[in-house]
């Protein structure tokens, strides 16, 4: 099967699973989503694939469900507890790099054969750890201030699109623009950099596009509280 129509049917599963966390387990579902998606989207970040012609990371949909669930907590239940998902998902961000920076620094057995996989994975470049961490924290708060506004002016239930892709697609251009500059800029030449970039937000762009109708869906639920 090609991998854009894997991606798509990917995208779409990871945002069914959202709205499942958030039916069987309400608001506490969704804090969890949080937490989740920060971990696995920097596991799943590593690998690279080429996908409508271009090269990209994985991680862009795992990481695009977390706007997605700070938006739906936003419009359910307020700024204040979107926030809070924010700093959980930093919280938890930090708390994997610094724990599995620790793991590999012991010694491994001579039985052991994982040390090289987790150093691929977990040993991050700095500059990549930081500028994930930055992006993250900046963006995802500028999402839950742009989305707040929005909700202000935009207030009926069917214009729920504009302040869903309103605040995503702006602070994922502000997440993307903030991480690849961190990580990369001075790193490739400026006009590599500019491809990364354009390519990135692209597709962070069609994984807000499709997140849309999810929203909507969330809406309407009734979780088990």
């Amino acid at each position: 099967m090609p991998n854009e129509l894997l991606w798509i049917g990917f995208a779409f599963i990871n945002f069914i699973i959202v709205l499942l966390f958030y039916k069987l387990f309400g608001k506490s579902g969704l804090f969890v989503w949080i937490g989740f998606s920060t971990v696995v989207a920097n596991l799943q970040v590593v690998k690279t694939i080429e996908i409508f012609g271009l090269t990209a990371t994985m991680g862009n949909i795992m990481y695009g469900t977390a706007f997605l669930v700070t938006d739906i907590i936003n419009e359910k239940y307020g700024e204040k507890e979107a926030k809070k998902a924010v700093w959980l998902g930093f919280a938890t961000l930090i708390s994997l790099t610094v724990i599995m920076q620790g793991v590999l620094m012991f010694q491994p057995d001579e039985t052991d054969f994982a040390q090289g996989a987790l150093k691929t994975i977990f040993d991050m470049i700095p500059r990549i750890a930081i500028g994930s961490l930055a992006a993250f924290i900046i963006s995802q708060y500028t999402d839950v201030a742009i989305y707040s506004w929005l909700r202000r002016k935009f207030p009926s239930d069917r214009l729920l699109w504009v302040r869903n892709n309103g605040s995503t697609m702006i602070s994922q251009l502000l997440d993307t623009l903030i991480f690849t500059s961190i990580a990369f800029l001075g790193v490739y030449p400026f006009d590599i950099w500019i491809q990364i970039f354009i390519t990135t937000y692209l597709i962070k762009f069609v994984v807000a596009i499709i997140d849309t109708p999810f929203a909507y869906l969330a809406k309407r639920i009734k979780p088990a509280e």
